[in-house]
């Protein structure tokens, strides 16, 4: 009985340290002060008719759901174009009427020095303000 309990110790621990070598951890984008705070710069900037940009857009997927349609915001992502110059991305899916899917990739470029955020696609430039 103390054999069959070892070995199922062993076979757990074995599979746990290939689980771990087979599936490393994948880097975290926000590690990097800097790209958290080109995504915080981002999701709040204002935004159209919303006090910010995140909250534009989880109000657009609340919106949808009230109306018994789908939206499913994606993942934001944080990409360091040069220097100070961070490049945002996020998708999000809308279901139409008929159930058809569209989606829209929103880009926005976040400059850390001068605290600026530019709508660099065109569905992002649809939310974002434009500066005086």
């Amino acid at each position: 009985m103390k054999t069959i309990h070892y070995a199922v110790v062993a076979v757990l621990v074995l599979g746990v340290l290939y689980y771990l070598w087979a599936n490393p951890p994948s880097p975290n984008p926000i590690a990097d002060s800097r790209a958290a705070e080109a995504l915080a710069l981002v999701q709040n900037h204002r935004a159209l008719g919303y006090p910010t940009i995140l909250q534009a857009m989880t109000e657009h997927v609340r919106s949808m759901s009230d109306r018994n349609r789908v939206a499913r915001l994606g993942e934001w992502r944080v990409k360091q174009v040069e220097g100070d110059l961070y490049e945002i991305r996020v998708q999000l899916r809308d279901q139409g009427a008929k159930g058809q899917w569209f989606e829209r990739e929103f880009i926005w470029h976040a400059d850390l020095v001068l605290k600026r955020v530019n709508a660099a696609s065109l569905p992002a430039d649809g939310v974002t303000p434009k500066d005086p």
